[in-house]
């Protein structure tokens, strides 16, 4: 008889599992769009969850033109502000960068992150005029000395893709923006989809069975249960990746895809539980309702990425939302 055989025991993805390098999320691709130039991320700051009722506008849904519960998360979105403009050309071994423009008048803590270049104006553009530009891209920061629940004030720069249109009209675009606030609408819509980058839970130092749900070992086993059976064969004389092992588990940079933007809100009251958001306090800025869990706990960077993965039929329209949940959190 043929020899049966059975899936490996435990999730063998996402290694190796090691802490991420810094909180605030690293990008490496960017997907291609249509329509005017625009900037293609964003980013913001995990307040906590609640629950929404929306209107399901799903044809076939067997709930269709009924009110749902959903789970929603709601990440607070200051303005960012365009510290520079940056351009790239293409190389041998890819995309290099070819310079950058940056603003002036730039806020004062951005020292603390980087030593702002200060010979810099309008009049730099000129020099990048005969270049043959690959893509366009800015440097933007966060404002955390706008939210109340971030006790850090030193701001996360990060690199934000400027999508659409032709090279010259993206140019351009980033030459309007260069120094200027943007906001969360000014990079995408209520009811469109994107993707969500965040650190996770750091969860330090664990075993094998919680870090890899390993099967538990035999209770006639004589020197532990929580562990695994073996490191592997004599031959090679090394344990394999493959092996599960214990070590860091959470704090780990994951990217999740098509999330919807339920709602964009002005009004944080609106969305604020009663006392407040756990570990968080009061959303007194521009809110989003993102629906489903977002990674990392409260207070986490997270950044924002137009969809790449993005189902043709996906419904990209507006959401109906009837009701958000101010309840008190504070007995969860």
């Amino acid at each position: 008889m043929p020899q049966r055989r059975r899936p490996k025991r435990g999730s063998r993805a996402y290694g190796p599992r090691k802490r991420a390098q810094s909180q605030t999320p690293r990008l490496d691709s960017w997907p291609e769009i249509s329509g005017a130039p625009k900037i293609q991320g964003f980013a913001g700051y995990k307040a906590g969850m609640t629950h929404a009722f929306v209107v399901d506008k799903r044809a076939k849904s067997t709930t269709s033109g009924m009110e749902v519960q959903t789970p929603v998360t709601v990440i607070e979105v200051p303005p960012m502000k365009i510290a520079a403009v940056r351009f790239y050309e293409n190389d041998i071994l890819g995309l290099k960068t070819a310079g950058e423009v940056w603003a002036k008048d730039l806020d004062s803590l951005l020292d603390k992150r980087l030593n702002v270049p200060k010979n810099h104006d309008e009049s730099t553009f000129a020099k990048y005029d005969g270049l043959e530009v690959e893509d366009v891209r800015v440097l933007a920061y966060t404002q955390p000395k706008k939210v109340s629940g971030v006790p850090k004030k030193v701001p996360d720069l990060m690199e934000l893709r400027i999508g659409g249109g032709t090279i010259p009209e993206r140019i351009e675009y980033a030459k309007s923006i260069l120094g200027t606030e943007v906001g969360f609408t000014d990079f995408v819509a209520e009811g469109n989809f994107v993707d969500v980058i965040a650190v996770t839970k750091g969860k330090g130092f664990q075993g094998v069975t919680k870090r890899w749900g390993v099967k538990l070992l035999s209770h006639r086993n004589s020197k532990h249960r929580r562990g695994i059976g073996n490191l592997g064969p004599k031959r090679p004389g090394y344990v394999r990746s493959t092996v599960p092992g214990s070590g860091q588990m959470g704090y780990h940079q994951r990217t999740e895809f098509n999330k919807r933007v339920i709602k964009v809100g002005d009004e944080g009251a609106e969305v604020t539980p009663k006392g407040g958001f756990l570990n968080y306090g009061e959303v007194r800025n521009t809110y989003v309702l993102v629906h489903g869990s977002v990674p990392g706990p409260t207070k986490r960077l997270v950044r924002f990425r137009d969809a790449t993965r993005l189902p043709k039929k996906a419904e990209t329209g507006a959401v109906d939302v009837t009701y958000v949940s101010t309840e008190s959190k504070q007995g969860a």
